[in-house]
């Protein structure tokens, strides 16, 4: 059985009948009582983070998943369909599964993670993507010195904020994470 000792980053466990991932930990040991961990750990289904104490050595439950790449095909009703790279077998995910999947264009990679029995715990979205500009106001020259945005849509109907030098038809990189605006991408 698994304990404190086999605590990494990015290490997936059962905890309270939940699947977490653990982002960050600390091993310490006071001078007075005994040794514990600190730990900081994200739900894979919600996103909510916790911090959490252990004793030094406390039996954990490491869950096994497999990570796989799949391709972004298009959305149907309330899933999106998914290939997978090496089989070309397709899987319906739904939406709600996916944080950022507005910012998704056909032919993105998505990594989807599958516990034992093949269930998909969760899916991840590449953090940065770049994105054309399809409508937007038209900005002039010298509006570089201030940091004002303006409201942008981009080619997956998302709307986000861009600074007032970018023009329609250009290629920006976007943060999936915040929908924000990162820098423009030169072709």
């Amino acid at each position: 059985m698994a304990d404190t000792s086999d605590f990494r980053n990015g290490l997936i466990i059962k905890f309270k009948n939940d699947l977490y991932t653990i982002t960050d930990f600390q091993h310490v040991k006071p001078g007075k009582g005994g040794a514990f961990v600190r730990s900081t750990l994200k739900n894979l289904k919600t996103g909510r983070v916790l911090d959490n104490t252990w004793r030094a050595g406390e039996s954990i439950e490491i869950v096994r998943v497999e990570r796989k790449t799949y391709q972004f095909l298009f959305k149907e009703a309330d899933s999106l369909v998914l290939m997978d790279n090496d089989t070309y077998e397709q899987i319906n995910v739904p939406q709600d599964m996916i944080e950022g999947q507005k910012f998704l264009k056909e032919g993105e990679q998505i990594d989807i993670l599958l516990d034992d029995a093949d269930a998909i715990v969760t899916a991840e979205i590449p953090i940065f993507v770049e994105l054309k500009v399809v409508e937007t106001e038209p900005g002039f020259k010298g509006d570089t010195a201030t940091n004002t945005l303006k409201p942008a849509t981009m080619e997956t109907g998302a709307i986000i904020n861009i600074p007032l030098f970018v023009n329609e038809d250009e290629l920006i990189k976007v943060d999936t994470r915040t929908g924000e605006y990162v820098e423009r991408v030169k072709t």
